[in-house]
């Protein structure tokens, strides 16, 4: 801890009161870190997944900090310092990820969070590169996934084409998927078209929101490392992932504040976001060392798009 203060310039010298592993933190490692005399905190980040990660969520940090709530960078080390890996220190936020505001069902709280969050996700949305593809360090726009001008229904092939999905879903499902997939190519292809900022994350974990004044607003947005250039629809279709159209929680609060801070969005852009939604679920059933309710989980979030209904 001594060498990460002495990285960290304004930190050196103080004492170290109180060190917290946050929750989450599947693809890297992320401390609360608070000194004497003072309750003021940061975070210590530590990229033990991809170092690559590291400068680019930094890069992507600064370019939307004017306009997207989100954590100040005090330091960053890309290519580590001794024995540790590439990490960041960054301020604190004060707040709650939403996905605990959601549990408490409570409507009004719940209703201004997903319009600050709407409005939010506009903002995000409107940084543009000049083509589509994975960013990496200085923003520089990367190759996608896969050439060509409709490439989700042949990426959703690909995953289930996986070890790990094989195992861990039906021959029968993966029928059907696939044929839903190439049902919806026309018009997934217009999320290819679309060169911009994607958060690719964009969910209740990794939004931070607090009331200020009575109102609640969205403190930061967090967690920026698989950021990439290509269509909003990605984000909107996963913030939207739980939600039930039976018993809605942040609609029509959310998609109206997208719209109304200058989103596009399709007429038929609730079953669209699905369909492009169901690309990022199957390549999560090819990840390695799923928890068993994880994966029940996403069969039935599956499921549920197929058939055309609210997930259970």
């Amino acid at each position: 801890m001594c060498a990460l203060q002495r990285a960290a310039g304004p930190l050196a010298g103080k004492t170290v009161t109180h060190l917290e592993l946050l929750p989450g933190g599947l693809m890297n490692t992320n401390y609360r870190v608070q000194f004497n005399a003072t309750d003021w905190s940061i975070v210590l980040r530590f990229y033990v997944r991809d170092a690559a990660a590291c400068a680019k969520e930094v890069d992507v940090l600064r370019l939307v900090r004017s306009v997207v709530p989100v954590p100040e960078v005090l330091h960053v080390e890309p290519n580590g310092l001794g024995d540790f890996p590439p990490f960041v220190v960054m301020q604190y936020v004060e707040g709650i990820i939403f996905r605990l505001l959601r549990r408490t069902k409570e409507q009004p709280a719940i209703a201004q969070a997903a319009a600050a969050i709407g409005k939010t996700l506009a903002s995000i949305g409107s940084h543009q590169f000049p083509r589509r593809g994975l960013l990496g360090a200085g923003l520089e726009v990367g190759n996608w996934l896969m050439p060509g001008s409709d490439t989700i229904p042949p990426l959703i092939d690909s995953c289930l084409l996986s070890e790990n999905f094989r195992t861990r879903a039906s021959a029968e499902l993966s029928d059907r998927i696939h044929k839903f997939a190439w049902h919806w190519a026309d018009r997934l292809s217009t999320v290819d078209s679309e060169t911009r900022l994607v958060h690719a994350d964009f969910n209740a974990s990794n939004i931070m929101v607090r009331s200020v004044k009575g109102s609640w607003q969205v403190a930061a947005v967090i967690d920026w490392e698989y950021s990439f250039s290509g269509s909003p629809l990605w984000d909107v279709g996963s913030f939207l992932r739980y939600e039930q159209e039976g018993r809605p929680l942040v609609e029509p609060f959310f998609s109206q504040a997208c719209t109304a801070a200058g989103m596009s969005l399709p007429d038929d852009w609730r079953e669209l976001v699905r369909a492009v939604d169901l690309c990022s679920l199957c390549e999560a059933l090819t990840r390695d060392a799923l928890p068993a309710d994880v994966v029940n989980e996403i069969v039935e979030l599956l499921r549920s798009t197929l058939e055309q209904r609210d997930p259970r």
